[in-house]
């Protein structure tokens, strides 16, 4: 596992997006920013085709993820393409930098975007050395945007004043980063983590999900073991004292619930990123609907990531049969990875999601909010298994609110 910026996992930065029409200045402001070249910077209109990612760290806020985007004016077929990528990018995006040097519809409409969204703006009111001072800047004011920064990245002009905006209008979330795990094991006290190796675990490493868990349990400076199933019987046998929590992979959950003692509460890791990475009482709600589900029903399998599947995936072959087990028929089930998702949901009676380990929080909560307003229940792959199996109740066991959530709706 690689150490220091370059190892965070890109779905715990910052993501902030640059937006605005071409020829704007938004790949020349993000090389000032970052004072590399990331971006290629050209006269050509249309010069950025592909959303261009660049990590760094962004102090007092640490490690973030820069986005570069193709402008909202192009024009033709590619050109569309290439916008419909960048309106991709809004859905992951934490802060927005809209990029400007003469106010148009596409500024005030990507404004009206991103409050509607209750993402934070600056606007970037660039070339501040070539243009008429304030007439932007007043223009963005009069429309609503609270944050205005004049630049230049020629000059680099401005430049200090655009760090510390970002630094004022990064949401508490990433200044004071909700827990994984670290609010469920107290200091001094141990977490026992059962993780299968099977076909689908990486050669060599454990997935992200059991990664970033167990960093998280010692950074609490609380104890870790790592089991893997079949010994959890015996390791439990050997404790002197019963551990805080015991946290399995999904698939293992009715060896594991069988096993531990009620005494002692029980989750997934798929469960904890239904809390660390979206909204767990909506996902809790979305797993209830499972008992409405009839033969012939669609559902969708979206994966946050495009991985080689199995001959035993989870997501395309065991979460279909056991909700066809559980309803008693079979279902219309369509899967989707990393960015293939369906332009329109609205036929789908329930989504069953990853747990987005790859992405940042946002874009798991854009998709459960684009779910919502079409009236589409979501779950996500922990919370499906959990109730298909009959004891989601068990798993919620950490998580008061979330189960009291689940006895209402069930």
């Amino acid at each position: 596992m690689s150490s220091g910026i370059q190892g965070t996992p890109k779905g715990l930065r910052l993501h902030i997006g640059i937006f605005g029409r071409r020829n704007v200045g938004k790949s020349s402001l993000l090389n000032a920013l970052t004072r590399q070249a990331v971006s290629i910077v050209s006269d050509t209109a249309g010069t950025t085709t592909d959303p261009v990612e660049k990590a760094m760290e962004l102090q007092p806020i640490g490690p973030v993820l820069f986005v570069d985007t193709a402008g909202v004016d192009d024009i033709g077929s590619l050109g569309q393409l290439r916008v419909a990528k960048t309106m991709k990018v809004v859905e992951r995006t934490d802060l927005a930098i809209l990029v400007t040097d003469d106010w148009q519809d596409y500024e005030s409409q990507l404004l009206t975007l991103f409050t509607g969204k209750d993402t934070p703006v600056i606007v970037a009111a660039n070339k501040s050395d070539v243009r008429i001072p304030g007439v932007v800047e007043e223009k963005a004011r009069s429309l609503g945007a609270k944050t205005v920064v004049s630049v230049s990245a020629v000059t680099r002009a401005g430049l200090d004043e655009l760090r510390a905006g970002i630094i004022a209008a990064a949401p508490d979330e990433y200044l004071n980063s909700p827990c994984l795990i670290g609010d469920l094991v107290p200091a001094g006290e141990l977490a026992l983590l059962v993780v299968p190796i099977d076909l689908e675990a990486p050669k060599g490493r454990l997935i992200l999900p059991q990664v970033q868990t167990l960093r998280e349990i010692l950074d609490q400076n609380a104890y870790a073991m790592v089991v893997k199933e079949r010994e959890l019987a015996d390791a439990l046998a050997r404790l002197k004292r019963p551990p805080a929590i015991v946290v399995t992979d999904s698939q293992e959950f009715m060896k594991v619930v069988a096993e531990v003692p009620s005494s002692i509460p029980v989750t997934g890791f798929s469960i904890l990123f239904a809390r660390f990475k979206g909204d767990l009482a909506e996902l809790v709600r979305g797993a209830a609907t499972i008992d409405r589900l009839k033969p012939g029903d669609r559902v969708l399998v979206a994966e946050a990531c495009a991985h080689h599947p199995t001959g035993e995936d989870i997501g395309r072959v065991k979460i279909p049969r056991w909700l066809e087990q559980y309803v008693g028929g079979k279902l219309d089930v369509e899967v989707k990875a990393g960015c293939e998702y369906p332009a329109d949901i609205s036929g789908f009676k329930l989504i069953v999601h990853c747990g987005a380990c790859v992405w940042n929080r946002r874009q798991m909560l854009s998709r459960i909010e684009q779910a919502r307003s079409h009236g589409v229940a979501i779950t996500n792959y922990g919370l499906a298994i959990a109730h298909s199996l009959g004891i989601l109740d068990r798993a919620l066991s950490p998580f008061p609110y979330a189960r009291e959530v689940y006895r209402e709706t069930v």
